[in-house]
């Protein structure tokens, strides 16, 4: 089985979508399953309404599928978004979790905390950072 076997690619919207998947395509992948997690308040309002999070998640679905037209899509709500890509790819059984880091000065990752440093330190399953910028 190779690495990127079934490869699961989370997603925020439309324009991280499509620079994710230009840049994933050199690699090849046998299977494609792109996510959306929509974040929950856990006790507190969300911080965006369902539909509209919803309605991103199918923009970008439809983004990512111009590059992967097969791909495969899944929507997951939780309140932290890195554990619930790594339960997304357990449950979906990928070999993989391929994204494409975002940018973000140090003190907005601070403030919102740096996902690309949990993604890769805290899952059971191996992660690849796809390189390249805007030009993909």
């Amino acid at each position: 089985m190779t690495l990127l076997a079934h490869t699961l690619v989370p997603v925020a919207d439309a324009d991280d979508a499509r620079l994710t998947a230009r840049s994933l395509d050199r690699y090849d992948p046998e299977r494609v399953t792109v996510l959306h997690v929509v974040e929950k308040g856990g006790g507190v309002p969300d911080k965006t309404p369902v539909e509209q999070s919803e309605e991103q998640a199918a923009e970008a679905f439809e983004a990512f599928r111009e590059t992967f037209p097969d791909a495969e899509t899944e929507v997951r709500y939780g309140t932290d978004i890195v554990d619930t890509v790594f339960e997304a790819a357990r449950d979906l059984d990928a070999t993989a979790v391929a994204f494409h880091p975002r940018g973000g000065s140090r003190i907005v990752q601070l403030i919102s905390g740096d996902r690309t440093l949990d993604l890769v330190t805290e899952g059971d399953l191996p992660v690849v950072a796809l390189p390249g910028g805007p030009d993909v």
